[in-house]
């Protein structure tokens, strides 16, 4: 018996993988295609975008160099980037400058070698992780459909031939794990039909390049020769229920470019919809939803990725703590708590962005285009597109609580990074206060007792395995460091 079995083996059933692989736990991922490279998982079509939260997140586990590298960029990780963000992204096809960023309204960012956002492809990233995953002892399984799902007290049976402790699962929004286990589904009905294709345009100077919203919808040309998106508010009708010819990729884009272009060739092409659902519950006794599996949302934006990795990240620490019978009461139940309000605003922002292309909305996207013209306007676009806004309630006044930890650098060279790379949890003791209270978690929490060369004015930091901060002091407070280390890490050893 397995102490995990995944069902799916995408980004975030990988990235699951690997953090409970790293933590110990016998891991079984079973995913239901073969395996084989597929031109959606591939550049052009494959292209995905990862923010500053997601690309710390490979960074702290130390794969971030390889990543890069599967994505077609090299790095030098011992040099730090500079705070200004890279690219922000859009709002409803609106574009934003990066330049108007206030980087002073983010004051618990230090300088990271890693990147603030990266591009790359379902391919990069699922290579990535399923090497690393195999260096931690997962094991993967493909070309394996999951038919029936049974719950024991104490194990869940998959099909006639698996069985697990636990069962989470990552298999996309159309999720089997969802439906066998009985999760309740709710949310909005589509407003449009979405196209992706890779397509030959006889007359490309007629569509301007990247997005560009319309009366009638949006399209997007993408710098990639070939690489087109559309957006038809036809109110989800097309989806998936007739073949998709070029005769109808041509008629619904000269319709919504507004342009008599002429697609010559159609070698690729998927649609897709604006539903936002969530799952009500992410926990059903002893099996858990991550990823689109737990909640779907249109593309807009980029965000449905980075929303399933932080999932993984949240989740896997947690699991791997109660597979050992590790953790305190109540730490899986977190996991639900701290990531469904997360899923919720991003369903909320895809929803507004749709609001605001829809037909007839002239008047919203001039106020919308004028907002994010504005230096606030594009900070908090920023902060909601790169993770940066997000902030977990745990119960803690002070204001880094609850956040992506700064990457600490110490006197000596050392990064928090470097600490991190186990999955354990880290106290930055800068001051070498704590050293013997720490001793009491040996093992789950990582002891550093070197200054540090900016502390942000802090005597101690506290970091979960997730890399998110779960106490933090400016003067010495054994109490309050026992208090939450028994919080995250259970009772002292």
């Amino acid at each position: 018996m397995y102490d995990v079995v995944i069902v799916g083996a995408g980004p975030v059933g990988l990235f699951l993988a690997c953090e409970l692989g790293l933590a110990g736990c016998s891991v079984l991922v079973l995913e239901r295609e073969a395996g084989e490279v597929s031109p959606w998982r591939a550049m052009p079509l494959g292209m995905r975008g990862l923010s500053a939260a997601s690309v710390e997140g490979f960074y702290r586990r130390g794969m971030l160099p390889e990543l890069l590298a599967a994505s077609g960029r090299s790095k030098d990780l011992e040099e730090d980037e500079p705070l200004a963000p890279q690219r922000v992204g859009h709002f409803a096809g609106m574009m934003l400058d990066e330049s108007k960023v206030d980087l002073k309204a983010l004051p618990y960012r230090l300088p990271t070698p890693a990147p603030g956002g990266a591009m790359t492809s379902l391919e990069a990233v699922e290579g990535v992780l399923a090497e690393r995953a195999a260096k931690v002892g997962v094991e993967v399984r493909y070309g394996v459909t999951v038919g029936a799902l049974t719950q024991y007290e104490d194990k869940v049976v998959i099909g006639q031939e698996y069985e697990a402790k636990w069962v989470v699962g990552c298999d996309g929004g159309r999720s089997t794990v969802r439906g066998l286990a009985g999760f309740e589904f709710a949310g909005t009905k589509p407003q449009f039909t979405g196209y992706v294709m890779d397509a030959t345009v006889a007359e490309p100077e007629k569509l301007k390049p990247w997005f560009n919203l319309t009366p009638t919808g949006m399209y997007v040309r993408m710098p990639v020769e070939g690489h087109l998106g559309m957006m038809d508010f036809d109110g989800g009708a097309f989806d998936r229920s007739q073949r998709l010819t070029r005769e109808h990729l041509q008629e619904v884009l000269r319709r919504v470019s507004g342009t008599d272009v002429t697609l010559s060739e159609v070698r690729r092409a998927s649609s897709f919809t604006d539903r936002a659902m969530q799952a009500t519950t992410y926990r059903q006794g002893r099996v858990l939803l991550a990823g689109d599996a737990a909640h779907i949302h249109s593309p807009l934006g980029g965000q449905g990725l980075n929303l399933g990795l932080g999932d993984a990240m949240n989740l896997g620490w947690k699991l791997a703590a109660t597979v050992k019978n590790e953790a305190p009461d109540g730490l899986l139940d977190s996991y639900a708590a701290e990531r469904q309000p997360i899923a919720a605003r991003v369903l909320d922002w895809s929803r507004a962005q749709v609001a605001t292309m829809a037909p007839g909305s002239q008047a919203l996207q001039g106020l919308m285009h004028d907002l994010l013209q504005t230096r606030d306007g594009t900070t908090y676009a920023f902060e909601r597109l790169s993770g940066a806004s997000i902030r977990y309630d745990l119960g803690s006044e002070q204001p880094l609580v609850g956040r992506v930890a700064p990457e600490f650098r110490l006197e000596d060279g050392t990064r928090l990074a470097d600490l991190m790379r186990a999955g354990e949890g880290v106290l930055l003791d800068f001051t070498q206060d704590l050293q013997g209270a720490a001793m009491d978690w040996e093992g789950r929490i990582r002891y550093s007792g070197k200054p540090a060369r900016n502390n942000l004015g802090l005597a101690a930091v506290l970091i979960r395995p997730d890399g998110v901060v779960a106490w933090a002091a400016s003067n010495h407070d054994v109490g309050g460091f026992h208090q939450a280390a028994t919080q995250w890490f259970g009772d002292r050893a």
